[in-house]
């Protein structure tokens, strides 16, 4: 159930975490992965939200499903999930909730419907008018990738509607964003929660700039900002039409379920933005009651703790078998990365465990062609989850056919592997010389036995792409209770931008360099400020 407020205060004990490694059902955790194999003649799968998540590819025993179930129990998981779900402080080094699943629920808290209606009318009116063909969309971070997903995702085609992205604070980025469209049929969309991030405000201003410079008359009532500071936004000139907002209790990588999503809305529909809420509102409600073997999420990780504490894999590899998920990539790879860089837990000491992986990959089959020769035959390897979609929605099953054979097939050979004596056995029957085959034969061998999640959606629709967001949100929030971390701050990206601010005033001028700064640091500002001087 979903509270009607967030709550406040922490529940006596409940965040005081003890590193991991002194937990002897960690321990027990450890021993139990070390042991269990991938049993490549069983098969595992879980339907979660409409999704098949296929873990036969994962290590799996009886001990470790124990050893699971004594270590969430040891890290007071049923109560840090309910805490999640219902608005409490889970985010404690910011002193914040992380409910973002309210956001998407089917009868949500009355500040969330509220602008929910108020944003529904807002694409209903510019529908209604047929009003701004263009939409520039600046937003960095959570407040691009969501929306960059969603729209290529289900606009793909093409849409009525252009929409140019703009992340990067470089000059070309904006000047690309603005290029090719008419200022008087164009909205600014500015998304930031915190309504002062750099990229965002600059590339904003630069916008602003060229809708006067076309000679718009009333040029903020092209702009739309997106904020949790709707004060600040205001300030900047934005109308209180225009300002929508969402909560200091979403995180930015979560932000896509809030009125983010406009810019996807007025691209390919209202609908699909309700689509895919139900969709994760769905995963929500299994995450919330499967039990621990039939609960996706969970499932999904405990293989990852597996893959990286225990197995010692350092990264993880997301290969989407289909074309419109370019996106996913880049989108779990911020919710994960961003969520779980983390090496000390919320007692402020070390996990004393190797924490969350890098994550990395691109779309099937491009990926076949780039990088999986070395998931196949290199000394690391990864593990991988493979995504793909059992139904097209072209009109070419021959292309489907080709695209579900290459995903299973390299799956398959992950798993399988392939030993000398078969390698030699091929060669031999190609007719080589004895002596050649067995020297080529060493080339051809697969060590088998990486590991791999198989994702099976019926189709992409809005639903299960929702679903499958929320799979890996959920997913995440586990590995981070496990692991003793806060999955939903960010300070070392922080820190950056402390430093950011610094350095770019000594290179205009405003302030002299700093000596504290390192020898290859001050050589380069002095070197770049001199270059501004002449």
């Amino acid at each position: 159930m979903i509270s009607k407020q967030p709550t406040d205060g922490i529940q006596p004990g409940l965040l005081e975490v003890p590193s991991l490694t002194n937990l002897p059902e960690w321990a027990a955790f450890e021993n139990a992965a070390r042991l269990s194999p991938i049993h490549v003649h069983s098969l595992r799968l879980i339907n979660a939200a409409g999704i098949d998540l296929d873990i036969s590819g994962q290590s799996s025993s009886p001990a470790l499903t124990q050893a699971t179930k004594a270590l969430l129990a040891a890290r007071q998981f049923n109560a840090m999930r309910d805490r999640l779900l219902s608005g409490g402080m889970v985010n404690a080094t910011e002193e914040r909730a992380a409910w973002h699943t309210a956001l998407r629920a089917p009868a949500p808290i009355d500040d969330v419907a509220a602008e929910r209606l108020r944003l529904n009318d807002f694409i209903r009116q510019a529908d209604s008018e047929r009003r701004w063909r263009n939409i520039v969309h600046i937003g960095i971070g959570g407040s691009d990738w969501g929306v960059r997903l969603a729209v290529s995702a289900f606009g793909y085609a093409g849409t009525w509607r252009k929409v140019h992205f703009v992340a990067n604070i470089d000059g070309h980025a904006i000047q690309g964003g603005l290029a090719g469209f008419d200022p008087h049929d164009t909205l600014i969309v500015l998304a930031s929660k915190s309504f002062t991030t750099a990229e965002t405000l600059q590339n904003g201003q630069r916008a602003l700039e060229w809708l006067k410079a076309a000679g718009v008359q009333q040029p903020y009532e092209q702009v739309v900002a997106i904020t949790a500071r709707p004060e600040v936004a205001r300030q900047w000139g934005v109308p209180d039409a225009h300002i929508f907002k969402f909560w200091d209790w979403v995180g930015g990588r979560f932000s896509l379920w809030s009125a983010v999503s406009l810019t996807s809305a007025l691209a390919v529909s209202a609908d699909v933005v309700a689509g895919m809420q139900a969709g994760a509102a769905a995963m929500d409600a299994h995450f919330a009651h499967a039990p621990i073997a039939q609960n996706a999420p969970i499932q999904m990780a405990i293989a990852g703790i597996v893959n990286r504490s225990v197995l010692g894999y350092g990264s993880l590899n997301i290969a989407p078998y289909d074309f419109r998920l370019a996106n996913l990539v880049p989108y779990i790879q911020q919710l994960e990365m961003e969520s779980l860089g983390k090496s000390i837990n919320l007692d402020g000491k070390a996990v004393g465990a190797a924490t969350g992986p890098a994550v990395w990959g691109m779309p099937g089959t491009d990926a076949q062609h780039t990088f999986f020769q070395w998931l196949h035959q290199g000394s690391d390897g990864a593990p991988v989850d493979f995504i793909v979609c059992e139904q097209a929605d072209h009109g070419w099953p021959e292309h489907h056919q080709s695209l579900l054979a290459n995903c299973l097939a390299q799956r398959e050979a992950l798993l399988k592997g392939k030993t000398y004596e078969q390698a030699l056995q091929e060669c031999l029957a190609d007719g080589m010389p004895q002596e050649k085959a067995e020297w080529l034969a060493k080339h051809r061998v697969h060590a088998g036995g990486r590991p791999s999640n198989l994702i099976v959606l019926p189709r992409l629709s809005p639903y299960t792409l929702g679903a499958l967001l929320a799979l890996y949100e959920h997913k995440v929030f586990v590995q981070g209770v496990v692991w003793g971390i806060n999955p939903f701050d960010q300070w070392g990206v922080e820190y950056g931008k402390v430093l950011a601010k610094g350095i770019a005033s000594e290179l205009s001028g405003k302030t002299a360099v700093d000596e504290t700064h390192d020898a290859s640091t001050a050589h380069w500002i002095h070197k770049f400020v001199d270059h501004r001087s002449n």
